[in-house]
């Protein structure tokens, strides 16, 4: 049979997954009465927020000129936070789908997983979607493939994902211009782990792709990082439901297998599978593991144990291998776990899959990034949470991580966003033209400043046509200081923040305006305090709940009274020596506020 392995990628919102639909029924796969919109997207999640977060696979069949082809397609997320799921995509593949909505051409993201295609020695197929729409330029879009990317405009492939046009010429053009698979039967056999989740019946799934060899249901196999050997109970393939077969599985071939996998850290993103009774001489080059941009606490809160916090981690570890996690403890919150993402929606995504599919219920500390700390002995160490951070006079200095960020944005809108650079201590670096509308800035940007609400911010002033990609470039030296905060006199490790001494007074201020909103009210006063070393910045109070003690006391004399009041003064002041302060989840990211 001929087989082609290919992925669909594009900047987000461009028509993947309504795309990789409209393939589904174009190859039999779903017909009018099994299908539904977002078909590969399988979690809640992603159907709530209509995005792509997970990468999923599908093998599907289509006749070509007389001919069976066996398509294998991941239909892989847009969003820059899930990258690495684009990566793990295009190792598994020969070929590519590039998509270009319409009526937004080229985007930022579009120009990034462009990149990575032609680094993974990827065919390319660019495709124009969305031509039905009204404001459609298909012919103008082609060009601009052309005059940006460098593929022929005459390659481009016009389809509408929504009717279903062009999508005939697509699974063509897939068969006749995408290579067959690299590989061969005959040798030893190396499968590339590409996926993996956990179910409680049947231990870890494992999503695969044979390189070279042959796999049988019944094979002993050898995980070649670990060398734990298992057992193959089933293999199957993805149509798009796991679908068991009792076919081998021979080079170039995708699909899961069920090995009585129960011990989560037997199996490795990346790892490659051989069989045990013949072994290949050397795994596959695997994966490049992430560089964690964002990190936050997580703590178990509620009836949620510890223990029941860590196995709902362990197990969605398991599923998306590009966060990070370690133990860590806090004076105000207790045990938790240190993680690390890629970025801010992927720590958002995380926190709600751990509290859906973990069951656990959570607090989340203020995202920060990896900060680099020269210290005066010549040692360069590196810390993820400001709490951490040595004695001052230790420091010779405070490295923070730069970005270069490619901003595509209407011309109108050029001033605006400049402006908004030059706030979050931008550094201008050039622009380049992209069309009479459309132009490219390129900016050098602290990754502290940009990774909470700029992307807010950029599509808010381009009225939603503003895009952005980014990469972490290298640590520079700036005046960062550390600001602590003291609540009712206590400092709470969780907030505190690294920030730029010219703004320290006004996010101070900031803050702690922000704090004394979020904290409830105690039946006695708070003093809310911002402090850099030894030296108060800035302060609030939060007002004592006032108790009506004199209610009952009619009449006689007035020092009845005082002395009610007098007792209520006393039994405050004990209250607030020993009284703790209950702070919420929304005070942690109150931190984020920059007021700006």
């Amino acid at each position: 049979m001929n087989i082609r392995n290919f992925c669909i990628i594009a900047h987000i919102d461009h028509g993947k997954s309504t795309l990789a639909d409209r393939m589904l029924m174009g190859t039999g796969a779903m017909d009018d009465r099994t299908r539904q919109d977002q078909a590969l997207d399988s979690m809640d999640l992603e159907r709530e927020r209509g995005i792509t977060i997970k990468a999923s696979a599908v093998s599907v069949d289509h006749v070509y000129k007389g001919e069976n082809y066996e398509l294998n397609f991941i239909d892989t997320p847009g969003h820059v936070d899930f990258h690495y799921e684009v990566s793990r995509a295009l190792a598994a593949c020969e070929g590519a789908i590039l998509v270009i909505d319409a009526t937004q051409g080229v985007e930022a993201q579009t120009v990034a997983n462009l990149y990575k295609a032609v680094d993974a020695d990827l065919e390319i197929i660019p495709v124009v979607n969305k031509i039905d729409l009204p404001s459609a330029q298909p012919e103008e879009r082609a060009l601009q493939v052309e005059q940006v990317l460098g593929l022929s405009a005459e390659d481009c492939i016009f389809t509408s994902a929504k009717s279903g046009e062009g999508v005939k010429e697509l699974l063509d053009a897939i068969c006749e211009r995408f290579p067959e698979p690299r590989g061969v039967v005959g040798e030893p056999l190396q499968a590339l782990i590409f996926d993996a989740k956990y179910d409680d019946y049947r231990g870890v799934i494992i999503y695969f792709r044979v390189v070279n060899g042959t796999m049988r249901k019944g094979d002993r196999i050898r995980m070649m990082k670990i060398g734990r050997t298992f057992y193959v109970t089933e293999l199957g393939k993805f149509r798009p439901e796991m679908t068991p077969t009792q076919e081998p599985f021979e080079a170039g071939d995708v699909g899961y297998m069920v090995a009585a996998i129960k011990t989560l850290e037997d199996v490795h993103i990346g790892d490659t599978i051989t069989l045990d009774t013949r072994p290949a001489e050397k795994a596959l080059p695997g994966y490049q593991e992430p560089a964690p941009m964002v990190y936050c606490d997580f703590y178990a809160t509620g009836d949620t144990q510890f223990d029941d916090l860590r196995d709902a981690i362990t197990k969605l570890h398991v599923n998306d291998a590009s966060f990070t996690f370690d133990p860590t403890s806090s004076e105000a919150l207790g045990s938790g776990f240190r993680c690390g993402f890629l970025g801010m929606l992927h720590m958002d995504i995380i926190q709600e899959r751990l509290e859906r599919e973990g069951d656990v219920s959570l607090v989340q500390t203020a995202p920060t990034v990896t900060y680099e700390i020269a210290m005066r002995s010549g040692e360069v160490i590196h810390i993820t949470n400001p709490a951490d951070l040595p004695d001052p006079s230790l420091i010779n200095q405070i490295r923070e991580p730069m970005v270069k960020a490619e901003i595509i944005l209407p011309t109108k809108s050029i001033g605006d966003i400049m402006k908004l650079c030059d706030q979050r201590r931008g550094v201008y670096k050039g622009q380049k033209f992209l069309s009479d509308d459309r132009q490219i800035l390129d900016y050098e940007l602290p990754l502290a400043e940009i990774i909470y609400d700029f992307f807010d911010k950029l599509k808010s002033i381009t009225s939603g046509y503003g895009t952005m990609d980014y990469q972490v470039d290298e640590f520079n030296a700036d005046q960062l200081v550390k600001m602590d905060i003291l609540v009712n006199g206590a400092q709470v490790d969780a907030l505190s923040v690294i920030v730029h001494r010219s703004k320290a007074e006004i996010r101070g201020r900031a803050l702690l305006k922000k704090l004394k909103e979020e904290i409830d009210r105690h039946m006695f006063e708070i003093p809310l305090q911002a402090v850099i070393g030894g030296k108060v910045i800035a302060r609030e109070n939060i007002k004592a709940m006032r108790k009506n003690v004199t209610a009952k006391c009619y009449g006689g004399d007035v020092t009845r009274k005082r002395k009610l009041l007098e007792k209520q003064k006393k039994g405050k002041e004990r209250m607030k020596r020993i009284g703790t302060v209950d702070i919420p989840q929304e005070a942690f990211m109150a931190v984020l506020d920059t007021g700006e």
